[in-house]
């Protein structure tokens, strides 16, 4: 006599672990480089809010240097520190870099840079043969 077979058998349940996991290993990449560049435009508003800030300093005071603007390294979000150089009183150079240990230690388009005329630029990127854009420039 034969029973009526219920359930999946070990094959089937190893076939769709194997399947899941190739669509993971697939998927994972990409969803890194998707956090990689949303952390990447908070670095990225951050720096266009305080060039807006050294801007607003500039009108009042006529200089970047002045009291109440802002000066040194601050942090921007959880994965970037901002440096803010101001070298004279009429310019200035801002750097928000990935900060060390975190995960975004790691990201393809290395420092953000951006000056007082508005010049964004990029230092210490990493090789971009997947045809990738850091969308900085």
């Amino acid at each position: 006599m034969r029973r009526n077979a219920r359930g999946f058998t070990l094959l089937e349940v190893m076939i769709a672990m194997v399947i899941v996991a190739i669509l993971a290993a697939v998927a994972y990449p990409s969803y890194i480089r998707h956090v990689q560049d949303a952390r990447r435009n908070e670095a990225k508003t951050a720096l266009l809010d305080t060039a807006n800030q050294l801007e607003r300093c500039f009108t009042e005071h006529y200089s970047y240097q002045a009291d109440g603007c802002p000066s040194g390294s601050t942090s921007a979000g959880d994965y970037y520190t901002l440096t803010i150089i101001t070298p004279s009183a009429s310019k200035y150079r801002l750097e928000a870099s990935p900060k060390a240990g975190s995960a975004q230690a790691g990201d393809r388009c290395g420092t953000l840079t951006l000056n007082q005329t508005g010049q964004r630029d990029l230092e210490n990127t990493s090789d971009m043969a997947d045809g990738a854009s850091c969308d900085w420039q």
